[in-house]
Formats: C-alpha cells, structure tokens, sequence
C-alpha cells in the first residue's frame, strides 16, 4: 500500500538529496519534480531520486564524526544544539511520533471492524457474494503482509530527515522567502548571517532592538539576555529579538533584509591576521573583527581602511556569511596605504575600518541566471557577490568572467586558482580568464558572444568606464532588462 503523505520543505530536500537548492528549483520548474504548496511528497523524492543512497548522506556522518569525538568538548558545542533545545526538538519529535502511532492504532481497529463486517456478510450472502468478499480478504491481507517496493528507502529517508531535524532547524524568512539552518548553538541572527541573508540588526547583542522580528510559526527558545524592553502587545504579537533566540523547530519568521541604504556606518578596530603577497603587484589583506563587533556590509561594498595616520579605501573581497574575518585586496601604486600593506603592516596590528560605502550590491530578490565581470582587482567586489550569490543559492546560473593584464601591470589573474575551483565543483558555474590587452570593446563582445538572449539575466561588472559602456549597450540590445544591469566603475 502507498506510504501516507509526508512532505518536505525545498532547502531539507536539497540537502538530503546532496544538490544545490537552485537545481532542485530548476527541476519543479521544468516539471520534473512535482509540489504541494512549495513542498515535495517523500513518494515523489523516492521517484525522481532512484539512486539516493541516504544512509551515507551528510547528517549521518556528521553524527559518526560526534561520537568519534564524543569527548571533544569543541566539536561536541559546535556540533550540538545546547541540551534545552536538543531536548525540545526530541519531545516535539515524540508528540510527532505518539500522534502517528495513535493513528496506526485507529487504522488498526478500522481495519479489525471491517474484517468483523465482512465475516457478517459472508454470513448471509449467496456463494458468488461469499466468494468476493473471500476474494477481497485475501488481497487486503497479502497487500498489508508485503512490503512495498521502496519500503527501505522509505524508512531511511524518514531517519536521515528526522536526525536533520534534530541537529537543525529550518528557517523561513517572509516577506523575502530566503531559507536557512540554524545549527549548533547559534542563534537566529548568527545562522542567518552564516547563510549570508543580510538581516537588519545593530548591535547583535541585544541592547538595540534593531533586529526585532515577529514569529509566524514554529517554536523557538530564548538563549541569551537582552537588556532592549519589548512591549508586552509587541510579545503578545510575537515580536522577539533576533540575536537572542533560537529556533527549536522549524520556524517562519517576519523580519527585515537590509538594502545598501539600511546599513549605518560602522568604525571598528580589526587586526591583521596576515599580509598575503599573491604577486608583485598584489596584496590580500586579511582582518578580524572582534567578536562583538562583527562588520554589517553587504558583498560588493567599500570601507576604508585606517592605520595610523595613512588611510585608504578598498572593496571588501569576503562573504558577508565569513563571520569576522574580512579581506581586501591591495593593489602595489602610489597610494599611501598601498605602501604602508606592502612594507610596514604586520600581524596582529591594528587597522580600523569604516562603511560600508556604495550601492554595488546583489540583488536578492532574483532568482535568474547570473553573468559577472571583473576587469583587473575589480575582482576584488566580484569576489564577494559571488561568494555571497553561492552562499545564497539564488542563481539558477553563474558565469565568470575576468579580464586582466600580466603580473607586472595590475597583477594578472591573482586568484585564479580560486576561479577554476568554482567552477570544477559546480555544475551551473562557469569562468573565463580574458586579456585586457585585447580592450574593453573585443572583452565585451567576447562575453555577448556567449549570450545571446539576456532576457532572463542579471549583470555585474566591476571594471572601467569603457567597458561598462560597451557591455550594457550590447547587453541592453540583446534583452537584458535595465533593472538586471549593475555596474561599478573602477578605472
């Protein structure tokens, strides 16, 4: 007999099966994976993943390395949910579990009231009616004795989703229908900002108020104090502080993203936690924040750096998912704190940085095929909406292109090893290293070469005025909306 219904929400559902979140949206709207209200039938997984093995899935082996480091008291808190929340998700697991086995009880007195009934009409009927119901008994009982044919499958699906459940809880944000996990001990403010959804906080520490947010759904758990006062029509309503709470189950929450124009200027001392020389021309800076300070900047921005008294600006090259740490590239120039990077600034100084600056930053809300373009250390910003777009999972597609000089002008292809890795362990991301010797017109008719209809893409370019020119009038020509254009000049 069919299994009953058990669904499953789409980011589980990518993780279970071991794809990105974008190719399991990219299949339902090609039809190949059927839904039910955003969520998918365990029997339809079951089908279109024949070959799913999922014991040997993620979670499991994420449980075998705890217990192989059962006495690792690190492993162990970075792992775990705290045990109040472990213990919750397992009773609200148990309820699941007594309420199914409650109905298994009822169908079990159904089924015993039927047999009753058709003995009754064995009784009384002539021999062609007894020899159906005769007929009818024998099926209903070989088909509740076999097992069905996905039976295995089935349960392990059903475990591997319940310990998900137990180690993380999902997240739903509204209005902007961003997904996440929260794991360990974070909190709803730390998960999100791990998965790179930028919501709107302040302080993160629970002074401000500045990361309130109303439950729509679900259970979570307070797991730190906040001195900010919450009206008690605003709890009634659900109102709770972001950086304060946990999820213990899944949950749907009301809260706000924040834009380019959201995000208050920040002053924050960092150290330097390494100079990295990549060439003669090139240098990544790598700073932390500290811990109750973490910088709020969305991908694609620019601080500016102090050290001292020598000062400069610079685009940020990290994820805003990288907790504390920040990089930046430093191009060799004449620059004051270009010099200072190259010969003075050493481990564990101190720079502090400023922002974020500018409006050169993803779209969020666009679930479209992405092209960027990096010309020379404006792969600095790429870098970041990149990172920030894998981080997201919001591109159906992703093509790179980055067009540079030699080493001795403006560093060549300095990370380009990071370029080829993108794309050897993505199958929707692509990247091309391009000559900027060949000018920004071949560079830009070399990229609209490979794109034909812009009609359903996104475009950013990091790169000169030229450039950005060419390749919007080419892209505009070929369908590209004016809305999917974003361009920074960086001559």
């Amino acid at each position: 007999m069919r299994a009953m219904a058990h669904f499953l929400p789409l980011s589980r559902v990518a993780r279970l099966v071991d794809e990105p979140r974008s190719v399991i949206q990219r299949m339902i709207r090609n039809g190949e994976l059927a839904t039910f209200d955003g969520m998918v039938d365990m029997n339809e997984l079951l089908r279109v993943f024949p070959d799913v093995q999922w014991e040997d899935n993620g979670e499991f082996k994420r449980v075998e390395e705890i217990k192989a480091k059962a006495f690792s008291r690190r492993v162990m808190e970075h792992a775990l949910p705290g045990k109040e929340v472990l213990a919750e998700r397992l009773y609200e697991m148990s309820k699941e579990f007594a309420a199914a086995k409650t109905l298994l009880l009822h169908y079990d007195e159904v089924l015993r009231f039927l047999d009753d009934k058709l003995d009754d009409v064995m009784d009384v009927g002539d021999q062609p009616a007894r020899q159906a119901v005769a007929d009818l008994k024998q099926w209903l009982r070989q088909k509740l004795d076999a097992t069905p044919e996905e039976a295995e499958r089935a349960q392990a699906l059903l475990a591997q989703e319940n310990m998900m459940r137990i180690m993380s809880a999902q997240v739903t944000i509204l209005p902007a229908g961003h997904e996440f996990f929260v794991e360990g001990n974070d909190t709803l403010l730390e998960a999100a900002l791990r998965a790179g959804i930028p919501l709107n906080y302040g302080c993160s520490n629970g002074n401000c108020g500045e990361c309130k947010a109303r439950l729509v759904s679900g259970q979570i758990k307070k797991v730190h104090p906040h001195d900010f006062v919450l009206k008690e029509v605003e709890k009634a309503d659900g109102a709770f502080l972001l950086c304060s709470n946990t999820a213990v189950s899944d949950v749907v929450v009301e809260a706000g993203v924040s834009g380019a124009d959201d995000i208050p200027l920040q002053s924050i001392p960092t150290r330097v936690k390494a100079v990295e020389i990549i060439n003669e021309r090139i240098a990544a800076l790598h700073l932390s924040a500290p811990r109750s300070q973490r910088l709020h900047f969305l991908a694609g921005q620019r601080i500016t750096l102090t050290s001292g008294d020598i000062g400069g600006e610079y685009y940020v090259a990290s994820c805003p998912c990288e907790d504390r740490h920040i990089e930046l590239h430093i191009r060799r120039d004449n620059r004051p704190f270009s010099r200072h990077a190259f010969e003075d600034l050493a481990k564990e100084d101190i720079v502090r940085i400023d922002g974020p600056h500018g409006r050169f930053v993803m779209k969020l809300d666009s679930r479209r095929p992405v092209i960027f373009v990096a010309w020379d250390d404006g792969f600095a910003p790429i870098k970041s909406l990149v990172q920030h777009a894998m981080s997201l999972e919001i591109a159906e597609s992703m093509h790179l292109y980055w067009a540079a000089g030699s080493v001795g002008t403006k560093g060549g292809h300095y990370q380009d090893n990071h370029c080829r890795s993108w794309a050897d362990a993505l199958d929707d991301f692509s990247y091309q290293a391009l000559d900027t010797a060949e000018g920004p017109a071949a560079i830009a008719e070399a990229i609209l070469a490979h794109h034909p209809d812009l009609r359903r893409a996104d475009f950013y370019v990091a790169g000169p005025h030229a450039l950005l020119q060419t390749l919007r009038e080419g892209a505009l020509a070929r369908g590209l909306s004016p809305l999917g254009w974003h361009g920074e000049v960086i001559e």
